[in-house]
């Protein structure tokens, strides 16, 4: 698969964008004033111990506490049986036999000062998730501190590879110190492996260095910016090019490059024309559709991509797509669509969490295990980890996918100001009911004779000229002269109500109060 990297970096935001075969497969965004934070190093002062919860919170100098599990200490780490299931980016690792976790409180007390890492970002309400299990990814291999164990990225799979990777490690690794080999190393020597050692153990010293002299809460270790750390992470022999317009990012590039991986150097080029640069590469057509709802199938079935709270819902369906010999195989194709775009689509939005996809009944058991077959093995390419379950006797498909951050809808976009994020607002004719109900209210009060409605201007609107009749046998049947005034500050759903003393009526007949 052939694949480009296309950088597209100023002052104010940086987008890297991943293409595979000319279509945009994965993209990245940094704002200079919400730099990810996903890697970076603290010492930080415990500030709450949680026994029941197995967990405390810790004081980063950051707006919210980071929240740190028992597995996530150092002394969890010791219990580890395997480290050769480790995820190459982060050293994370699966545990073949899950040993006991220590208790928290018998290691952590408040006011002791630690030395944290940030795994995931702070996410909706929540603060940034830390470990005390630090890790320093390189170009070839991720560096462990406090750990003795080898350990080789689980997608090198010939066992003859991993077998001589593990010798050179061995050879070069200092003591008590992991080190893990990435998919990228596959292939190399003593050389880069050394070099790459060399490097990371000077910056473990320099880190250890930082903190033993800094009071918490302080930053000791800042992750590289985000075009460099994804060119560390992601250029590989399958990418052919990378393209970036600005000129200081590619001299930073190239210099790094030229240094931990020479024979890639020549593939980076400085982008110098007179297009944007996402322009150029078809980029920004394919950014705007990530935002909508319905993506299409080629065959002209669709998806639906819906977020909630908890999970994020998938709904499959056939659309226009009526196939040519019975109503199974035109579900069945029209799933296999699915099963290859919704990963595609988890990608590209950077979805994480828990995902549930609802496919079309289908009723022979082969076809669904084709479909499954297909979603697991497309979610192979997710350089995320993700995990899915069999078809449930609802036809449903549950799955997750490792969250670090906010997916792309909630960080380029807000909830709506109208409707406060849910997607509807309440229609003209319910609107008409509730005014109806506000002046029954406000004829019980007694002695009121005349009131004054503020609404809407586009309600305004449609009470005077299409609902005029009705609007005059209200006022006729509570006896209130009823004076109806447009307010621009007023959202769709909102009312306020005053008397003739110009007294607010609002909480008393309609609920409550805007803006309270």
């Amino acid at each position: 698969m052939k694949q480009r990297i296309i950088i597209n970096a100023d002052s104010y935001e940086t987008r890297v964008a991943i293409l595979e075969n000319d279509e945009l497969a994965e993209l990245f965004v940094e704002r200079a004033e919400s730099r990810r934070t996903v890697g970076d190093v603290y010492k930080a002062r415990v500030n709450a111990v949680l026994p029941g919860m197995q967990s405390a919170f810790v004081d980063m100098g950051l707006p919210k506490t980071g929240f740190l599990h028992a597995s996530d200490l150092a002394e969890s780490l010791s219990a580890l049986e395997d480290l050769s299931d480790a995820d190459e980016a982060t050293g994370d690792h699966k545990r073949r036999r899950r040993a006991p976790v220590p208790k928290i409180e018998d290691h952590l007390k408040k006011g002791q000062e630690i030395l944290v890492q940030i795994t995931k970002e702070s996410i909706g309400t929540k603060g940034p998730r830390v470990t005390q299990q630090i890790s320093l990814p390189g170009r070839f291999c991720v560096l462990m501190p406090g750990v003795d164990h080898i350990g080789v990225s689980r997608r090198i799979e010939e066992r003859a590879e991993r077998q001589r990777i593990k010798a050179i490690i061995s050879d070069l690794k200092p003591k008590n110190v992991g080190v893990i080999a990435r998919t990228v190393g596959e292939g190399k020597g003593d050389a880069e492996y050394a070099a790459d050692i060399k490097h990371l153990g000077r910056l473990w010293q320099r880190i250890e260095k930082k903190a033993t002299g800094a009071r918490a809460p302080a930053l000791v270790h800042r992750e590289l910016e985000m075009a460099a750390s994804l060119i560390r992470d992601l250029f590989t022999e399958d990418v052919v090019e990378v393209f970036i317009d600005d000129a200081d990012s590619y001299a930073d590039i190239e210099q790094y490059l030229k240094a931990v991986s020479p024979e890639l150097a020549d593939r980076v080029k400085h982008y110098k024309g007179k297009d944007p640069i996402f322009d150029a590469f078809d980029i920004e057509p394919q950014i705007e559709k990530t935002f909508e709802r319905k993506v299409g199938l080629k065959k002209g079935g669709y998806i639906c991509i819906d977020h909630a709270e908890a999970l994020v819902a998938v709904d499959v369906n056939t659309g226009r797509f009526t196939g040519k010999k019975n109503q199974e195989e035109t579900i069945f194709r029209t799933n296999m669509e699915a099963a290859v775009e919704v990963p595609r689509q988890l990608r590209l939005r950077d979805i994480g969490g828990i995902i549930v996809v609802d496919f079309i009944d289908m009723e022979s058991e082969s076809n669904k295990r084709a479909v499954l077959d297909t979603l697991r093995g497309e979610l192979r390419k997710d350089r995320a980890r993700t995990k899915a379950f069999a078809v449930s006797d609802l036809g449903l498909v549950e799955m997750t996918r490792q969250r670090e951050r906010s997916s792309l809808l909630h960080y380029y976009t807000e909830d709506c100001p109208t409707c406060g994020g849910l997607g509807k607002v309440p229609s003209n004719e319910t609107m008409l009911v509730k005014l109806e109900r506000a002046l029954r209210r406000t004829a019980a009060l007694g002695g009121i004779k005349r009131v004054t409605v503020k609404i809407a201007p586009e309600l305004a609107l449609y009470f005077v000229e299409t609902e005029a009749r009705r609007f005059a046998e209200l006022e006729k049947r509570f006896k209130i002269q009823v004076d109806l005034k447009d307010d621009p500050q007023l959202k769709r759903g909102e009312m306020r109500i005053f008397n003739d003393k110009k007294q607010d009526l609002t909480k008393q007949v309609v609920g409550a109060v805007p803006g309270t």
